[in-house]
């Protein structure tokens, strides 16, 4: 089945922005959830520790946020097998820690992102990281909890809020306390075909 929307939210022309307030980028952040209720964490390639987060991405002029999901869930997974659930209810943002020699950092403060809530509907096998536009070198499903902890520093807060929101049930760690190192090799991935490793099932 694809991408296909069953939630009730009427997005605003403020939410189909490209900028926001002065000195954020604006975008779109994907929780994807399987059946168990795990979420995609999808390993970055730029080496950055810890290298683990959930997808986002920008926003394309004259696009809207249902359209730059769907983008973003091809360019970064390869599939478009998704049903969108939810979003929260406001834009939620980050600073960027400095300093910072990244050109997006030079640019902006920070990002600001209208986050959505997916139900994936394929299988692992339908989810193809090494894209044209691929950003991830390998992915795992992990619990709302274990994500926050797993994020980098200046992304936890943002995480937590969002996690908690879908999540309310699922209890978020302190994130004032989180310990953000990994291990990749604990962990069974899901490597792209250029990746080295094994192709576990997540568990």
């Amino acid at each position: 089945m694809a991408f296909s929307t069953r939630f009730s939210q009427t997005l605003t022309p403020e939410d189909n922005a490209m900028f926001g307030p002065m000195g954020y980028r604006s975008g779109i952040g994907i929780v994807l959830i399987n059946d168990r209720r795990q979420v995609f964490a999808g390993h970055r390639r730029d080496g950055r520790e810890p290298p683990w987060q959930m997808p986002q991405g920008g926003i394309d002029p004259g696009e809207r946020l249902e359209q730059a999901v769907v983008r973003e869930l091809m360019e970064e997974l390869g599939t478009d097998r998704a049903v969108l659930v939810d979003a929260h209810p406001a834009w939620l943002s980050y600073d960027y820690p400095a300093p910072t020699a990244t050109r997006r950092a030079k640019q902006y403060r920070g990002q600001r992102h209208k986050w959505f809530l997916l139900q994936f509907t394929g299988s692992d096998g339908d989810i193809a990281i090494d894209t044209d536009h691929a950003e991830f070198s390998a992915w795992r499903w992990m619990s709302p909890g274990e994500l926050v902890t797993r994020v980098v520093g200046f992304k936890r807060d943002v995480y937590a809020a969002v996690l908690a929101h879908f999540f309310p049930h699922a209890g978020m760690p302190e994130t004032a306390h989180a310990d953000p190192s990994i291990e990749s090799g604990q962990f069974p991935l899901q490597r792209g075909p250029s990746g080295t490793g094994i192709r576990n099932q997540a568990t």
